[in-house]
């Protein structure tokens, strides 16, 4: 009976001390934003991009600013399309804005959520170059026709032309590409030299951008920061304290492969065409600055080409643009667990077209799968609970001789055929498949603004009302009152506390994984009553 008790005690223990210590971490005050000055690397370190050696013989100088560009006073150019709302800069022809139209904003529900910007949350630009004396690059000033471009009706396509505005550039010509419903923006180069090469950069800061849940919740943060893939070393994340250190592992040649910034809900990614020799780089630029990128050689024709994936971790689009795209949906280190149970989730969604209904029957199935295990748990605490009074008769009467009463609960188990650890090992079987399902709901972009029903708007953020956490905590003390009552005074007043903490962390969780513990509870609570009545009924026969 102790040993039980005490292995649940330090279940609950350890995940209270994990939800806490998270907690806190998302309530931290934000640190200041690094300036938009800063992401042309002028207060950094030194500002050479990297040459590349064996993929990249002969290749030029690193680009410098002119004194020229710095003067530009050139306006933004203002791109929109059905997907975005773009801001291309004059110095270094940036991509320095990108509203997602589709994609509401964390606070104001009628904009869209920026994803690149240059005085926002983040400093997070899409830039790019070529490598070489006197070629363009992410610091040359640009021309572009008129202030504003849009995307026609009725055309798939829009073609935004710049040149440059310093003279000895040649007939170089840049040009983005949107393309109607497509997250993938193609950046295009003419003109460059032949045997030369042009790098495509993004450069951000290393804070993380909205928080789970959009405010202080429950604490367990996503990935953030770059990441590269390659066919022979699979998918790398690169933690920006390891690039500060100059510690960052990657393959860094290939002639596969992409190279990506990843956050919570969302991804930009340069992804340059199948064959080509890459060289993939990360640097920090500045104080909190860093910057990721992909040189490649140009082509016989003098031009470059790689497109910029810029958008939501929509898993089912993902998969299709590059091999192993998909991966920046962060799962943490139980993704073989988590990712057939999204799979399972979007299954059930596709048949019942509401998010909330798809996790309320992803939980059905996923009791009854473990419904054998439940059973054996339910039925060894339901023993117990019978078994409660003969354990307290004999503490009072073996009193402070625990070598003696231990041995008396040993042979009293035995002659009642009753396993003490029968109600923890089931649970402790369980504890993977609910981590995996706790990161499946919290990394998922279809959970943000997916509604449920009445005042559940948004299923990634935490109930306005706090209903859920409520009902939930009931069902927590509902649990508690039908397990056997610990011999222990202090074990028993944990046992009762535990409800009452969880509530209380759980006010600030998604609603979609209070929802999912609400269902669950519920149907843990309607079989460990109905077992409990069957055991009570026949010990009293």
């Amino acid at each position: 009976m102790d040993n039980r008790r005490l292995i649940l005690l330090l279940v609950f223990s350890f995940s209270l001390v994990m939800l806490w210590d998270a907690w806190q971490k998302q309530a931290l005050p934000p640190s200041v934003p690094a300036t938009a000055n800063a992401a042309d690397g002028t207060k950094g370190q030194n500002g050479a991009l990297p040459t590349p050696t064996a993929a990249a013989v002969g290749a030029a100088a690193v680009p410098v600013a002119t004194a020229e560009a710095a003067k530009s006073s050139t306006p933004n150019l203002k791109v929109v399309t059905d997907l975005f709302i773009a801001e291309i800069s004059a110095k270094g022809g940036d991509l320095v804005r990108l509203e997602l139209i589709r994609h509401p904003d964390t606070d104001d529900k009628t904009k869209g959520f920026v994803l690149f910007s240059e005085t926002g949350k983040n400093v997070y630009l899409a830039q790019s170059g070529a490598i070489g004396e006197g070629l363009p690059n992410h610091k040359t000033a640009w021309i572009f026709a008129g202030t504003e471009q849009a995307l026609k009706p009725g055309s798939d396509e829009l073609a935004v032309r710049l040149t440059p505005a310093v003279k000895g550039s040649g007939e170089v010509v840049k040009t983005y590409i949107f393309r109607r419903n497509s997250y993938q923006i193609e950046v295009r180069y003419e003109g460059l030299p032949v045997g030369g090469f042009a790098y495509y950069q993004i450069t951000r800061d290393g804070k993380p951008a909205e928080s789970p849940g959009g405010g202080m919740m429950m604490g367990v943060s996503t990935f953030t920061g770059p990441a590269v893939y390659t066919d022979a070393e699979k998918y790398q994340k690169l933690e920006f304290s390891d690039i500060a250190k100059g510690k960052a592992k990657f393959a860094t040649k290939a002639n596969n492969g992409w190279l990506a910034m990843v956050q919570h809900y969302f991804v930009s990614a340069w992804l340059p065409a199948a064959g080509v020799e890459r060289e993939f780089y990360v640097r920090k630029v500045a104080d909190d600055l860093y910057s990721a990128g992909v040189i490649v050689p140009v082509a016989t024709d003098g031009k470059s080409s790689v497109t910029l994936y810029a958008g939501p971790q929509l898993q089912s689009q993902l998969e299709k643009i590059a091999p192993g795209l998909d991966l920046v949906v962060d799962y943490g280190w139980l993704t073989v667990i988590a990712a057939p149970l999204f799979w399972v989730l979007g299954a059930i969604h596709s048949l019942l077209g509401n998010w909330g209904w798809a996790i309320i029957g992803l939980t059905v199935l996923i009791k009854l799968a473990f419904f054998p295990l439940s059973a054996a748990s339910y039925k060894s605490m339901a023993k117990m609970r019978v078994l409660t009074p003969k354990l307290t008769k004999l503490k009072e009467t073996f009193g402070d001789d625990k070598q003696r009463l231990n041995q008396a609960m040993m042979e009293m188990y035995k002659k009642e055929k009753v396993n003490p650890l029968g109600g923890c090992l089931p649970v402790l079987i369980q504890i993977p498949v609910f981590i995996a399902l706790y990161w499946v709901l919290l990394g998922t972009v279809e959970m943000r603004n997916a509604p449920w029903l009445g005042w559940i708007t948004d299923l990634s953020v935490k109930d306005p009302y706090y209903v859920l956490p409520l009902i939930m905590g009931v069902t927590m003390l509902v649990q508690t009152r039908l397990n056997p009552a610990p011999a222990d005074p202090i074990q028993a007043k944990i046992m009762w506390m535990m409800p009452i903490v969880f509530t209380g962390m759980f006010l600030f969780f998604p609603s979609g994984l209070v929802l999912y513990w609400v269902v669950n509870n519920l149907l843990s609570i309607g079989q460990q009553w109905q077992i409990t009545r069957m055991i009570e009924g026949s010990a009293k026969k």
